[in-house]
């Protein structure tokens, strides 16, 4: 089987209900759909999302269709591994950091749906999975909220059978977060997980000052609390700090996640597909954390509940609240595994 052809879509809209974080407004809709063909007439797809700045969804397409696409054509797609070590070679002038990666880890998505596909297996069960459901809980506490609204949409998820929430912090002053937090805590009850999540919004010595205060209101973990490129503090701040340090969205590549990880930085890893290099990048960094005893949650869900099948160390997939058709429900607060051929998920 060969490559014969690499296609690209794109869509760029504003988003009907804009959310916020401690850093910045996602009022958009972005996507980069890539599809691989082969010349036995199976193909693969990826999306690749986008929550602001309307013509990234463009850029990175191009980036596809251009550099990445003419290199892999007539290459075996079953060789995910080698295909991924040739475009980080053609890209490393560059900076395959970034938008290149984005588009490497689009291809390595889509190779993998290419290969259940050709086999008519999910993906997880070509990683050996270890479960046949995931917990979950909802990341539906956005800053936009007011207190009433944070209330309503956590009461919400916990009536859907999500085992938590995760809300973001960092908006405001601390007193402000300890507002809503308690606010959540009295609708989710005394003993469902509460994660807090500030999106980078902080240098070390108000992270660590909210941290403290995060730890006594009995919060799951503090996410992002740093920039994230800065290891160093990150690995001072959870010598400090008994709340578990959860972060990595903002991490590219494996190289990335190794000494934070060694040196003990992180207490939940979090990769993202799209910056960590796809599906076969987080499932090494998940088993790199796993060496070390550090548990695994993923950024965002879709494809990402494949490689949290597979891991060991799995403690969480992220979620929003479940849609209203009703094509899925939880079960014991978990998502079932998805049984379509490929990298089908429960947000198709």
């Amino acid at each position: 089987m060969k490559i014969t052809e690499i296609s690209v879509e794109v869509l760029s809209e504003a988003k009907a209900h804009p959310v916020r974080d401690a850093i910045q407004l996602l009022d958009r809709n972005g996507r980069t759909r890539v599809r691989i063909d082969t010349d036995e007439g199976i193909s693969g797809v990826s999306n690749t999302y986008f929550g602001r700045v309307a013509s990234s969804p463009a850029v990175l397409a191009s980036i596809v269709t251009e550099q990445l696409a003419p290199a892999i054509v007539g290459e075996d797609p079953t060789l995910i591994r080698g295909i991924r070590q040739k475009l980080q070679t053609l890209t490393d002038y560059q900076g395959t950091a970034g938008l290149s990666s984005y588009g490497i880890s689009a291809i390595d998505l889509a190779l993998w749906d290419l290969l259940g596909k050709s086999l008519d297996v999910p993906v997880w069960k070509l990683l050996g999975a270890q479960r046949t459901a995931i917990p979950t809980y909802a990341m539906v506490g956005w800053l936009e909220l007011d207190v009433t609204g944070l209330e309503t949409v956590s009461a919400k998820a916990m009536e859907q059978g999500f085992r938590g929430v995760k809300m973001k912090v960092g908006g405001g002053p601390l007193s402000e977060d300890v507002q809503r937090i308690k606010a959540v805590r009295a609708v989710i009850g005394p003993d469902a997980p509460l994660m807090v999540d500030a999106n980078q919004a902080f240098g070390y010595s108000e992270a660590l000052r909210r941290g403290r205060v995060y730890e006594e209101l009995d919060c799951r973990w503090f996410e992002e609390p740093l920039p994230a490129g800065d290891t160093d503090a990150h690995v001072r701040l959870a010598e400090k700090l008994d709340i578990p340090i959860a972060t990595g969205e903002n991490r590219y590549g494996q190289a990335a996640f190794r000494d934070l990880i060694a040196r003990g930085g992180v207490g939940v890893v979090q990769p993202d597909l799209r910056r960590a290099g796809g599906l076969t990048d987080c499932l090494e960094i998940g088993l790199m954390a796993a060496g070390f005893g550090v548990p695994y949650a993923s950024h965002g869900g879709g494809a990402h509940i494949h490689v949290l099948a597979a891991l060991p160390n799995t403690i969480y997939v992220e979620s929003g609240l479940l849609p209203a058709d009703g094509r899925v429900e939880l079960v014991d607060g978990c998502y079932p595994l998805p049984l379509g051929p490929g990298l089908s998920s429960w947000n198709d």
